[in-house]
């Protein structure tokens, strides 16, 4: 206990925040004074260090080094600028934009990396105010930066924030991946290890004019520009407390589509996200504001974005549904945008034109590239590796992440996906069809594609490590009464996957099973697929599976 005493007193010592400082002020004194909640408390905040990987840094705020807070942020910068000075051409100075949401702190976290990169002998450049993070994604490549930082932590709950890291040049303003995930890590340990804050150099950096944010808008504009089905369109938004509505705005006036009516106690940004648990719209009553103001405005869907507006929900009327309303898997929108983008590509006659998903998203993609003609790219988890599929012309992941337009965003962009809906819906509304009948469009056309999720949050992440170990030491040979005839580790390595902590089961009915930890909260998840003769048989068959699953993890975890 004494190191992690030595490690709080020497990290309060260059802490410049006056509120983490009276927090680890007050931890120190009551562990001093014997408190055992204290100590523990101390523990777990300096026992380890927040970890740099390819999602960047993301976790809880406050003091310590397995926190959230300016001294973290200050070494991150700091080694991040080391590596882009290591990695620069001679000669020439490189250019990092830095781009920040409504979440606490985001903004102080984006003025301290300015300045420290500033110091570091960099070009930095800060984007204008809040703003959703595909205009950091879209500004990487519109500034011919080296590099970019947003300062979000996307969906996460209220008390987490986060950094997010693009490359520029050859990576063409997409997420970083290994090697550079480990050498920016590298460079921060360094900083850590050998500086105090205090010591870092500061300098001024520049602040981006709006142009840079009026240019995101003209071309998200081009998108989708509206057809004459948009005429009378009634929708309802919310922003989730985020940053998305004013950009969205913007883009709807200008490519013509009909303003929304907005959820009022969500359409503002506020880091306090005091209507929702969790401001995901995937979680459970996430929407339910947004149902309400569409059953008041008798609406025809509900569009959501999450906080920082790189997500995308949609929702139509169902009588089925608790509420009338039901909301769009990600697997449905990501197949109806991918069936847009497809045909859109075929018509253009691009050789090489590929279709992208991560493997654990619907294998119905697959169906709709070999339709048209087109290439087909599975991929790991996380747009980093979904944007740097050979040929891209659209991608998805089922967590409500699509790329819609990669010659101008190469990351998932909650924004353009809402300008392809809106434009899929206008055109619907020209023949007198609705979403739900483009669905049943799809499923017509393609085949009776369905896919669930069974995901357990933990409070001690070991557990996940646990499950997945015992998946591995004893595999299941059937799930519920469907034999596995294949079992793939993607620790080993599979199909030119890169290695990762995934397993991937196939079942005798055509039917798969994907386990994986999430890359950005502390859940399991398993990602279920089947694909039926009708959508009564689809339906059956997940939900036979989606019992085995739950009943598998239960097994493994007890």
């Amino acid at each position: 206990m004494s190191d992690v005493r030595a490690a709080a007193r020497a990290w309060l010592a260059q802490d410049p925040d006056p509120d983490t400082q009276a927090e680890l002020t007050n931890l120190i004194a009551r562990d001093e004074a014997g408190d055992a909640d204290a100590a523990a408390e101390l523990a777990d905040r300096f026992s380890a260090r927040l970890q740099f990987g390819t999602a960047g840094l993301r976790g809880r705020l406050g003091a310590g080094s397995n926190r959230m807070n300016r001294v973290l942020v200050s070494q991150a910068a700091a080694g991040f600028a080391a590596y882009l000075r290591e990695k620069a051409a001679p000669g020439t100075t490189p250019t990092v934009v830095i781009g920040y949401d409504g979440r606490r702190n985001s903004d102080v976290f984006a003025r301290d990396s300015a300045e420290l990169f500033a110091g570091a002998g960099l070009r930095a450049v800060l984007l204008p105010r809040l703003l959703p993070t595909p205009v950091l994604a879209f500004a990487v490549r519109h500034l011919g930066a080296a590099a970019g930082v947003m300062v979000t932590a996307s969906h996460n709950p209220p008390d987490d924030n986060g950094y997010k890291v693009y490359l520029g040049g050859a990576d063409e303003g997409s997420q970083i991946v290994a090697p550079a995930d480990a050498e920016i890590a590298a460079h921060i340990d360094r900083v850590a290890a050998a500086s105090v804050v205090a010591d870092l150099p500061r300098g001024a950096y520049e602040t981006a004019d709006e142009s840079v944010v009026q240019a995101y808008i003209a071309a998200t504009a081009t998108v989708a520009p509206a057809s004459a089905g948009a005429a009378g369109m009634t929708w309802v938004y919310t922003a989730m407390h985020g940053v998305g509505y004013e950009t969205l705005r913007a883009i709807l006036h200008l490519a013509g589509y009909p303003e929304p009516t907005v959820v009022e106690a969500q359409i503002a940004p506020d880091g306090r996200f005091p209507t929702v648990a969790f401001p995901n719209p995937e979680e459970p009553g996430a929407m339910d504001l947004a149902f309400e103001t569409a059953r008041q405005a008798d609406a025809e869907f509900v569009i959501a974005n999450d906080p920082d507006a790189d997500r995308l929900a949609v929702a139509i009327p169902d009588a089925a549904a608790d509420g009338g309303w039901r909301r769009l898997t990600g697997n449905e929108i990501g197949l109806l945008l991918g069936w847009r983008a497809a045909a859109r590509a075929a018509g253009e006659a691009r050789p090489g034109a590929s279709l992208a998903c991560s493997l654990v998203s619907s294998p119905g993609l697959q169906t709709v590239a070999e339709h048209y003609g087109l290439d087909f790219h599975a991929t790991l988890t996380g747009f980093k590796w979904i944007s740097r599929a050979p040929g891209i012309v659209y991608g998805f992941e089922e967590a409500l992440g699509y790329l819609v337009n990669p010659e101008t965003v190469r990351d998932k962009d909650g924004i353009s996906a809402a300008v392809a809906i809106l434009g899929m819906i206008a055109e619907a509304r020209e023949q007198g069809h609705t979403l739900a009948d483009l669905l049943t469009q799809f499923q017509e056309t393609f085949g009776f594609f369905q896919s669930g999720q069974v995901s357990l949050r933990v409070e001690d992440v070991s557990v996940i490590s646990r499950i997945m170990a015992v998946l591995r030491a004893a595999p299941p040979a059937a799930l519920g009464t469907v034999a596995v005839t294949r079992i793939d580790d993607l620790l080993t390595g599979v199909d030119g996957f890169p290695p990762g902590d995934v397993l991937r089961l196939w079942l005798a009915d055509g039917s798969r099973v994907i386990v994986r930890p999430s890359g950005t909260e502390p859940k399991l998840k398993a990602y279920l697929d089947v694909r039926g003769e009708t959508a009564a048989d689809a339906a059956a068959r997940l939900a036979a599976l989606d019992a085995a699953a739950r009943e598998l993890i239960a097994a493994a975890q007890s």
